[in-house]
């Protein structure tokens, strides 16, 4: 990473999180998880008004990257890579894909209609 400057083993990020993300918390609007896959698309894009942070996630994910991963890579909290990427969503810079949601099982009382109902044959 070009910003390494920015970051001190021992003491951490030298810019704290609220800096980065301009006192701003992740959007209700955009659901991103650890698992959510992120990838730039291809193209120019403008880097007006994008962070050195934005720019990293940028080249970062020119193949597909989870949330979490971007956290590790970037060297900054989960909530701030949160913003980061919702920033790049509403201009069009990136594409996320969430992981499929586990199939929620059947509740009890649907499935004790079913033995009842197999139990009637």
């Amino acid at each position: 990473m070009a910003d390494d400057q920015w970051y001190d083993e021992a003491a951490g990020p030298l810019i704290r999180p609220y800096a980065i993300t301009r006192g701003r918390i992740p959007s209700v609007d955009i659901k991103l998880d650890v698992a959510t896959q992120v990838m730039a698309i291809r193209g120019n894009h403008d880097p007006i008004g994008l962070t050195p942070e934005h720019l990293t996630i940028l080249e970062l994910c020119q193949r597909p990257l989870s949330v979490a991963e971007i956290a590790v890579y970037v060297k900054v909290p989960l909530a701030v890579v949160k913003v980061l990427c919702s920033d790049l969503i509403e201009r069009g810079a990136v594409i996320v894909r969430s992981p499929s949601q586990p199939a929620k099982a059947p509740d009890r009382e649907l499935l004790q209609a079913v033995l009842d109902g197999l139990n009637r044959l």
